[in-house]
């Protein structure tokens, strides 16, 4: 229960830290914070059989999508976490250390650059969008800004809950 608890709330704790680095992107370089209710709609237009766009945002609008996205985003973030607590286990849970923590949320990568971008109608890796290696090396620091979530909310763990 402990493990399962621990990786629950390193996941919730990494996604939030992710999410504050969005917010402070648009003062520091002008970049909106993600749209997560697009991947609710791409997620809900799943479930009506529908994988791939040419473009998410032209796709029809489906009640509830903002909340379905930030659900999904947070899950992700959870089911990454338990990848992290899977391979490294208890004992990285004991003494977290930053380097499976930065694999892990570097390796998420190939999430958005392999699947959800593509899907959503933005090409592999940003390669659709009008300034991909901008993009890309967004995602790159978001998702490492993820990885340092994970060992900062793991260490928060271990000082609220030492064993």
């Amino acid at each position: 229960m402990t493990h399962l608890f621990f990786t629950l709330c390193i996941g919730i704790g990494a996604t939030m830290v992710m999410d504050l680095w969005g917010l402070l992107r648009r003062p520091l370089f002008g970049v909106p914070p993600a749209n997560y209710g697009m991947v609710g709609r791409w997620v809900a237009h799943m479930a009506r059989g529908r994988f791939r766009h040419d473009a998410i945002a032209q796709a029809a609008p489906v009640p509830g999508e903002q909340p379905l996205g930030w659900a999904v985003h947070y899950l992700t973030g959870i089911g990454f976490a338990a990848v992290l607590t899977g391979i490294w286990g208890p004992a990285w849970l004991q003494q977290p250390t930053l380097g499976p923590a930065l694999i892990v949320g570097i390796g998420t990568l190939a999430a958005p650059f392999l699947l959800m971008q593509p899907c959503m109608g933005l090409g592999v890796a940003a390669s659709r969008t009008p300034r991909p290696g901008a993009a890309r090396l967004q995602s790159l620091i978001t998702h490492a800004i993820f990885g340092l979530g994970l060992y900062a909310a793991a260490w928060a763990m271990r000082l609220f809950y030492p064993e």
